[in-house]
This record gives structure tokens, C-alpha cells and sequence, in this order.
């Protein structure tokens, strides 16, 4: 018998197009094991925790919504729970359930963007939502009008679609009118039932056969699916509040990336997004949710990652389940609470953007001015989690060729729906032989 010689794969992208910042991805394989798995983002500095310094904590919603044109709401919140935990403000409960309302429409925007126009196309075998549309132009019509809605929502409270003007520490600078409101209900009613469309849909979709063990992190509440409110918990026993946050989780420099990655103090990788925020949170949905959620087969907890797009899908049934009934309170007072400065002190506070918790820290001194900012983002917490996931996937497909192992690269990282660009068709792939 023929003795096989040593091999040795690398699959290697030196630039990936259509990130945030600069990035590479790159997978060594030797003797059928899978030896390096680094998904490297290469982001230049954004400064804005140097930008925060120094101003007042009134500006923090509005520089912070620049980070992210996809979810600008999740930094505001951020921001703005951060600075009342440090000033003592308690906002009253009208003002409360719009900010969870606002949440809705950001989750509706971000999740069906990433189904039906950068995930779904994978599974279906198009390179772009655009080549989709020209043999399921009513799926991508009933998804352009879905996102429609949540924009609807967002621009109605937050002032403007994109980067929200209408938030403030304390609350709002001003609200909608009932009548506004009611303009919007048949609309959101319609994207609801066409929500519902979208889990039936995407659950007949050909998912791999893969599962991986995670730990999962997001935020649990006592009664909310949470979006903008509750304890930081986990699927290993953790609940603590966001003032814990770094004394459980920690930012280390990978030598190969400028973007830090975020593990648990022990060491531990940990997912955080929608599957974590579902298998912790299962409870919390509404019965409708939790109905399409077993009627798609996903059960209390799911392992596969490739199924993420399911629970993305049954997160924004739930988000446009939730914007309604908060609709109907119609919740009223006003528009916010008057909050001023008097001594040095410090907030913290972690929302469920629609990828995963989002930390914000803040030091302020007598004035009100930002001393200190430190804002931990989800793509950066997901980051070493996306490469172990990497490494135990291309480890069971070591027998595909370089092209297909491409794609179900691209579809992993896809998976995590790490921002707006990377989630694009990006791997430009480049294969060395020994």
C-alpha cells in the first residue's frame, strides 16, 4: 500500500471586500487536520470613545448612532441606560416601553436585511440577492416591504430612519401622536403575518448538518424577551448586572488583528446574538413566537448555526408582535425626564443589538463632560467564537474542493451576521499546495 505524503492546504484572503475596515481570512490544513482558522478584521481606528471625551453626556446618543448605520438604536440605547444608571435616573414606564418599541423597529430592519438579502442567497445558491430576485421576485418584494416596516417605525419615533435624532439621556425630545401611531398599525399588521411568512419559509431551507457546542451570553429578563433591559446571563450559570461586565469578560490583541477579541475570564470563547439570546430567553416569547418557533422544528435550544437565519425570523415576528402591543397601550406622558449633572460618576449598561449585547462604560465628571468611554461591540465578542466555529466545521468537510469549502466558509461567518458588510459575498480565495 502506497504511503500518503504529507499535505498541506492553506486557504488564504489577503483583503476581504465589503467589510468594516480591513480584513483577511485564513485556514491551514495539515496531515486532513485543521491546524490555523483566524477570520482577521483589520478595522482602522474609529476613535469615538476618543471622540466622547470631553463632551457633554447629552451628546453620547447622537455620536454614539454614528458607529453603526444598521443599528444606530442599540448605541443610543447603550449610551443613554449607561448615563441614567450613573446620574440615578429612573425613567417612567411610558417612556420605557417606546424605547423597547424604537428596539422593535431596529430588530426588524436588521434581521430580515440579513435573511433576505445576504443570508438567504446562500442557501439557495445565488451570489446576490439580486440574481434571487429574478426567480423569487415575490420573496424579495414581501422582504424589501418587511424592512419597510421597521424603517416606518424607526423613523417615526427616532426622527429619521438612519441614525435616530430623536433620542436623549432621559428619554425623548419629542413623541408621536395617537394618530401617527394608528397610521402605522394595518401596515405593521400586515408585516407581522408576512413575518410569519418569512419563518415558514426560511425553516425549508437546506441547512447542513452541523451543530456546535456553544456558550451562549445575552441579557435575560424577568418577563421581557430582553432587548434594552435586564441581567447579562449565561448558558454556564452567569447573572450579573453590566456593571460586572469586565470583571467576567475581557478584551485581548490577537498579534495577527488590530480588532480586539472578547472571551470570558477563564479563557472561554462565548456566542452572543440571536441563538443565545433564544436558547435563555425561550420562555419570555410570546405564544405566537414560541408556536412558529416549534412548528419550524428549532425546539427550546438550537446548536445548528446555519439555523440562525430561523431564529432571526421568529425574532422578527416577535419584534412586530411586541411593536404592536405596545401600540395598543398607547403609551403616554412626556416625552422625557429632565436630567442634570452635580457629581462625578460612572454608568454602565448592555442592550441586545440585533447581532448580540452591546456594552458601553462611562466616567463623567461634575460637569457632565465624558471623561472615559469604553463600548464593546457584538462583532468583536463573537469574533473568536466565529473562528472556533470555523475550525470544527472545515474539520468535517475536509474532503470538499476549494470552491465549495469557499462558500460554506463564507456561509459560517454569514451565520453570525458579524456587521452589514462582511456579511456580503466577500471570500476571494487563494489556495496553496505542498
Amino acid at each position: 500500500m502506497k504511503k500518503e505524503s504529507k499535505k498541506t492546504k492553506t486557504i488564504k484572503v489577503d483583503y476581504l471586500a465589503r467589510v468594516e475596515g480591513e480584513g483577511a481570512f485564513h485556514i491551514k490544513i495539515e496531515n486532513n487536520q485543521v491546524s490555523e482558522a483566524h477570520l482577521n478584521i483589520f478595522e482602522p481606528p474609529r476613535f469615538f470613545e476618543g471622540f466622547l471625551k470631553g463632551r457633554s453626556f447629552r451628546e453620547a446618543p447622537d455620536i454614539t448612532a454614528r458607529i453603526c448605520g444598521i443599528c444606530p438604536v442599540a448605541y443610543q440605547m447603550s449610551s443613554v441606560h449607561a448615563i441614567e444608571l450613573a446620574y440615578g435616573v429612573n425613567v417612567p414606564e411610558h417612556i420605557r416601553l417606546l424605547r423597547r418599541l424604537l428596539y422593535c423597529g431596529e430588530w426588524v430592519e436588521s434581521h430580515v436585511l440579513h435573511i433576505y438579502m445576504l443570508h438567504a442567497p446562500d442557501f439557495l445558491g445565488f451570489p446576490d440577492a439580486i440574481t434571487m430576485a429574478k426567480k423569487h421576485r415575490s420573496v424579495v418584494e414581501r422582504g424589501l416591504r418587511l424592512k419597510k416596516a421597521g424603517n416606518s417605525i424607526v423613523n417615526l419615533l427616532g426622527g429619521r430612519e438612519i441614525h435616530p435624532i430623536n433620542v436623549k439621556v432621559g428619554g425623548f425630545y419629542r413623541l408621536p401622536t395617537k394618530d401617527q401611531w394608528s397610521a402605522l398599525t394595518d401596515e405593521l399588521k400586515w408585516a407581522r403575518d408576512a413575518a410569519a411568512e418569512t419563518v415558514r419559509w426560511v425553516k425549508d431551507l437546506p441547512f447542513p448538518d452541523y451543530t456546535f457546542d456553544y456558550q451562549f451570553v445575552s441579557l435575560k429578563h424577568e418577563y421581557d424577551y430582553p432587548m434594552n433591559e435586564g441581567l447579562i446571563g449565561s448558558s454556564s450559570g452567569l447573572a450579573i448586572p453590566a456593571s460586572d461586565y469586565e470583571n467576567e469578560f475581557q478584551e485581548v490583541h490577537e498579534k495577527r488583528s488590530t480588532a480586539l477579541h472578547s472571551i470570558r475570564k477563564d479563557g472561554s470563547s462565548y456566542l452572543t446574538g440571536p441563538l443565545a439570546r433564544y436558547a435563555l430567553n425561550y420562555d419570555q416569547l410570546s405564544a405566537e413566537a414560541r408556536k412558529l418557533a416549534e412548528e419550524a422544528g428549532l425546539g427550546k435550544i438550537c446548536l445548528n448555526p446555519f439555523k440562525s437565519i430561523i431564529v432571526r425570523a421568529v425574532e422578527t415576528f416577535y419584534a412586530l408582535d411586541e411593536a404592536l402591543r405596545i401600540i395598543a397601550l398607547n403609551p403616554e406622558g412626556a416625552a422625557a425626564v429632565d436630567v442634570e449633572p452635580g457629581v462625578a460618576c460612572r454608568g454602565f449598561a448592555a442592550t441586545e443589538a440585533p447581532r448580540g449585547i452591546l456594552y458601553h462604560r462611562y466616567s463623567l465628571n461634575e460637569q457632565g463632560l465624558i471623561e472615559a468611554a469604553k463600548i464593546v461591540a457584538p462583532t468583536s465578542q463573537n469574533q473568536r467564537m466565529i473562528e472556533d466555529d470555523l475550525k470544527a466545521m472545515v474539520s468535517g468537510i475536509l474532503d470538499y474542493d476549494d470552491d465549495r469549502m469557499r462558500h460554506r466558509c463564507e456561509q459560517s461567518i454569514r451565520n453570525y451576521d458579524p456587521c452589514i458588510s462582511c456579511s456580503a459575498h466577500f471570500l476571494k480565495l487563494k489556495v496553496e499546495r505542498q
